[in-house]
């Protein structure tokens, strides 16, 4: 699944982990640049305020805006 942050970067999500230290859930996603992310699964799905307005940190891309 591919998902558009806030900002404009496109992410494909790798997969749903747990976090060995305190068992949080983490996100692993990768950029386009090949880079791999990791982040919180809470913040990667919270809202943030950008341009006065509420939106997800990522939002997931419908098959018709997929590159």
């Amino acid at each position: 699944m591919r998902y558009r942050h806030y900002k404009g970067g496109v992410y494909e999500l790798v997969c749903e982990v747990v976090l060995e230290a305190d068992r949080t859930p983490v996100m692993v996603y990768r950029g386009e640049d090949g880079r791999i992310w990791v982040r919180p699964k809470a913040v990667f799905f919270e809202t943030v305020e950008f341009g006065g307005a509420q939106v997800p940190r990522f939002a997931l891309m419908s098959a018709a805006a997929l590159p």
